[in-house]
């Protein structure tokens, strides 16, 4: 009977440890802080994800700059490991405190114990504890040099703290909708490489980001800090007079490259941008942006097997796009919109103005396929809103445009209506009689109406 009763629990043991493991790893995945994703897709033993384009990644997007518009995606939701495509939302912020006026790039910043000390191994310009420099010049090594110790140190000129600026990194991303970012300090380095003093204690897990996050936060760089491109594009930068060489940008893709004689196998036409990142977790991205014929795209590759490959297979999705898709325009810039030419306008010498579009209203569309646009929707100030005097360029209103792909998937551009003229102010006689006609037109329309 006994021995009965231990086989019986023997394989009750058997039948529940699947599930119990199961249940232990949803645990563990949730106290790490790593996002859950329920959208990865099946990877080879490379940890390569099956695509039509055939990239050797474990993810992959391509954007439009101007839209936000998706182009071509696989797996791009999950949350992967993004090393130094993390600096994109230091960088991010760093700009964010100087448009504030709360920083500028002639600020000086004096390296401390946390950015002289931390790893090297890394990318470093090899800062000492107590040392000046501009936050102009720690930004290019960050942004050419990818300098773990720039980073830190300029977080913590903004934060006080590597760890408060993670924080703030955080917060940033929700604000902007980054759904599956998530930070733990200003350099994406894991906490393998942290000594314990720097590990941050307020937050857990590790830094992750989908390839769509990383692509979103590029579109809102170059979106709100277009400046950014200028250091970006920088091929080469020397950090100190007194250093041998200069730094040399990991973005081996800089069309500024195709006269090098080691890295123009790598240069791409209208490449400028913007971060490369590598850890043994995370293996090789690269988030990129070129341009080419008014068309700006971003790409982004994650999980690739080499320095060299992440550069391949981003000149894959680039060409697909730069291919397969061109930029149409709706409606060009100070033009006139369907249903809405003028709009009304309260005590002025004219009481309807002519409203054009601000700027013009474009898609990025697929090559040889009739798209599909039609004005989505309008939205008009109220009267009260629009009294005059209104000088020319007055902004009104805005109008939104929506386009539909041959998948079904859509795309909206919304831009400002304007003010075509000037409309004056109406003299005090030509408003009295203008009430006038208004009072007896309204009485004859009442009259009209009771027949």
């Amino acid at each position: 009977m006994k021995e009965r009763n231990e086989l019986k629990r023997s394989r009750l043991a058997r039948l529940w440890q699947p599930a119990i493991a199961a249940f232990l790893a949803v645990c563990v995945l949730m106290m790490s802080g790593i996002p859950a994703v329920s959208a990865a897709e099946e990877k080879d033993e490379k940890g390569h994800v099956q695509n039509e384009l055939g990239l050797a990644v474990s993810s992959a997007i391509l954007m439009d700059a101007a839209t936000g518009q998706i182009l071509f995606s696989a797996n791009a939701d999950e949350a992967l490991p993004p090393a130094s495509m993390s600096k994109m939302m230091t960088e991010y912020i760093v700009m964010e405190e100087i448009k504030a006026g709360n920083l500028k790039w002639e600020d000086v910043v004096t390296v401390g114990r946390n950015a002289a000390t931390t790893t090297r191994g890394g990318s470093h310009v090899f800062l000492a504890e107590g040392e000046k420099y501009t936050v102009k010049e720690l930004f290019i090594a960050m942004a050419v040099g990818s300098a773990n110790d720039a980073s830190i140190a300029l977080a913590e000129k903004v934060a006080g703290t590597e760890e408060a600026f993670a924080q703030r990194m955080n917060t940033t991303a929700q604000e902007l909708g980054l759904e599956t970012a998530r930070f733990i300090n200003a350099t994406g380095l894991s906490r393998n490489d942290l000594s314990p003093e720097y590990q941050p204690e307020s937050i857990s897990g590790e830094t992750v980001m989908s390839a769509k996050d990383a692509a979103m936060l590029a579109y809102h760089i170059l979106k709100e800090h277009p400046e950014f491109l200028e250091f970006s594009s920088i091929p080469s930068y020397k950090f100190r007079e007194r250093d041998d060489k200069p730094l040399i940008n990991y973005n081996y893709m800089l069309e500024s490259n195709k006269d090098n004689t080691y890295l123009r196998q790598f240069a791409y036409e209208g490449l400028d941008g913007m971060k490369t990142g590598h850890t043994k977790e995370a293996k090789y991205c690269f988030t990129g942006t070129a341009e080419r014929n008014g068309m700006r795209l971003i790409s982004v590759v994650m999980g690739t097997d080499s320095n060299a490959d992440r550069f391949r297979q981003s000149e894959k999705l680039l060409d697909y796009g730069f291919d397969n898709f061109a930029l149409k325009t709706v409606v060009p810039p100070k033009s006139g919109v369907e249903t809405l030419e003028n709009v009304k306008v309260k005590k002025g010498v004219k009481t309807e103005v002519k409203v054009v579009t601000q700027q013009d209203i474009s898609f990025i569309v697929k090559k040889n396929v009739e798209p599909k646009i039609e004005l989505l929707k309008s939205d008009i100030k109220k009267p009260e809103e629009l009294v005059a005097p209104l000088p020319i360029n007055t902004v009104v209103g805005t109008v939104t445009y929506q386009y539909t792909d041959a998948d079904g998937k859509t795309a909206e551009k919304t831009v400002n209506l304007i003010t075509n003229e000037e409309v004056n102010k109406a003299s005090w006689w030509r408003l009295m009689f203008r009430g006038i006609k208004d009072f007896f037109v309204s009485i004859f329309k009442g009259i009209v109406d009771l027949f």
